[in-house]
This record gives structure tokens, sequence and C-alpha cells, in this order.
């Protein structure tokens, strides 16, 4: 077979030390254990703690943690593409200062910003890359820093996210392994539903700003659950019905991890069994653009090479979608 598909060929990731959990929570917010568990099925979240480190640490992190494990020189990488919503800063892409820390001084970076779903878009990106036969090797990275934009006084944020970054190795593959099939959708009906209303061109950082707290993530929770829901299970149900695959077909499901309850009603769409799903919110929360890579790391064991993995996400914006993809090797 002479035809490329772009398979993931190793994996890394990282979390903060510090653990944020419910109990510590309950100090901060009004709020507690059981009704946070219950709503979103998370108990603790890592915080990055360090005043003077950024997403870009959390990244570096995950990616030296990949060469490690996959003893890669990082000159041989071609490519890093860094999926975040939280970069170091504006205009100094975060993906370049990754690329040059790690030393894949050979490969060129940039960011790619499409909220929770960055990484999902990100798998598509790489992929196309690999397949147009002039990428050997693209590293994404998926990592945010969700602490630096959550307000901790905000009992309906504060609670959903932490800090985390995941990374993967997109390689050609000449057993039909990799990358097969993609349905990705947006619909700009999200503007208002789920942002950071100030700091961008539309309205720039002042006192008031500041003040009134428009640096900070805002969420319509109620909106946001109803389209995620809906959304992400529907692009999953697609996924298996134009590739022919039945619940059985299905090995592992990664879905975002946002929320416990979105996650189980992607799974019952697709009539999955509950071992098919693969979870580790309750350890993390909602780390955005880290949470699918995260996934992959933490059950980096499970997977077996031919397995099919179905991927499903849901981000600000309205951005969503899934992903076929064929796990390429079993780990040694």
């Amino acid at each position: 077979m002479n035809t490329i598909t772009a398979a993931i060929t190793a994996v890394g990731g990282y979390v903060p030390d510090f653990v944020l959990s419910n109990k510590v929570l309950e100090t901060m917010v009004d709020t507690n254990d059981e009704w946070i568990t219950t709503r979103t099925g998370i108990k603790e979240r890592r915080i990055l703690k360090d005043a003077d480190k950024g997403t870009s640490y959390l990244a570096i992190k995950a990616a030296q943690d990949l060469i490690a494990k996959a003893n890669i020189d990082p000159l041989e990488i071609d490519m890093v593409i860094m999926a975040t919503a939280t970069p170091d800063m504006m205009v100094a892409a975060t993906g370049v200062h990754v690329a040059t820390e790690i030393g894949a001084t050979n490969a060129f970076a940039y960011d790619l910003q499409a909220a929770c779903s960055s990484f999902l878009y990100g798998m598509s990106t790489a992929a196309a890359y690999v397949q147009s036969g002039r990428y050997k090797k693209v590293l994404l990275i998926g990592a945010d820093k969700m602490s630096s934009i959550v307000d901790y006084t905000d009992r309906s944020t504060c609670i959903i996210f932490g800090d985390g970054a995941g990374a993967v190795l997109f390689e050609p593959n000449y057993e039909g392994l990799g990358l097969q099939d993609e349905y990705l959708r947006s619909d700009g009906v999200g503007r208002d539903f789920l942002k950071i209303p100030a700091g961008g061109s539309l309205i720039p950082a002042s006192e008031e700003t500041i003040k009134n707290r428009q640096h900070n993530i805002m969420q319509d929770g109620k909106t946001v659950f109803k389209y995620a829901v809906t959304n992400m299970a529907d692009a999953s149900e697609l996924i298996l019905q134009r590739n022919n695959l039945t619940k059985e077909d299905v090995n592992w499901l990664v879905p975002h991890q946002a929320n416990r309850r979105i996650i189980d009603a992607t799974a019952g769409r697709l009539d999955l069994e509950e071992d098919k799903v693969l979870v580790n919110i309750e350890r993390y929360g909602n780390t955005t653009s880290g949470t699918l890579p995260l996934v992959l790391a933490d059950f980096e064991n499970k997977f077996k090479k031919g397995d099919n993995v179905i991927f499903a996400a849901f981000g600000g914006g309205f951005t969503w979608g899934s992903i076929y993809l064929k796990w390429a090797y079993d780990k040694k």
C-alpha cells in the first residue's frame, strides 16, 4: 500500500503537582463536593501555581515526556502545532517558543485556537500535513493554563477547569492505520455563550475591564451544556454511520473531558459499554486543549495496534466534531 495515512506514533503528557480538590474549593466559594461531583464528575484538578510559568511550561513538559519515551531526536521534528486557548502572550506564538525550548529547531511552529476543540482541529491539521507527503514528523501539543483565566469567586466556572498538557506525534503510515475520517463543524451562534469578553481587539484591556473581571472566562452553562450534549453525540454517531461502524467495531471513545454528563450522553448515543469510554475528568477537570491528549497519555497501555478510536470534542465559538482513527502501535 503506497497511500500515506497519518498515524499517531507516540504520546506524552504532563500535569502540575498542586491538587485543587473539591474540599479545598468548598473553602473558596459557596459549593460542596457532592454538588460538584453530581453535576460534573470532577473530584480534583491540577493547578500550575508558579506565577512565572505559563502554558508554554506545560507544553514543554508534555513534549519532553513524549520525546523521552519515544527516544526521538527533536531535530527530526518538521513542525510543531500548539493547540491552546491560553497562549503565553499575544502576537508572539507560544508554539514557536515551545519548539525552540524542546530543541526542535528545524521545525516551524504556530498556535491553533478553537477553544476546547483546539486539539481535535489540530489532529486534522497535523494529519493533512503528513498526508501531503511534505512532512514526516508533526508534533501536536494541546495545553492550557486555565487557572490564568478563571475567576475563583465564580462558582459556575472555577469548579470546572484545571491546568494540563498532552502531546502526540503524527508520522506517515503505509498500512492504512491512523486518521480515517473526520467531521468538524462550527457555529458562530456560540460567540456570546462562552468567552473572555476583554483583552482582544474588540474590547482592549483597560482599568475598567480589569475592575469588571472581563478578562476571566464567562459562560452560560445551561446553553453550552445543551449544545455540547447534542453536537458531540451527533458528530460521533455520524462518524460511525459514515464509516459503517457498529458499536462492536469501536474499541475506544476518547471524549473531551468537560462534564461527565456530556461524556455519558455521547457514549449513550453510540450505545457503548462503559469500559470502552476513557475518562479522567475526575482527576483533572476540564483542561481544554489538554483533555484529549491527556486521555491518550493516561490510557496508552490500553491501546492495541488496529484499534478503532473515536474522538469527540465541543468548544466555545461554538466548535465541535469527531475523528475516527485507527491506532498504529502496541506500547512496548
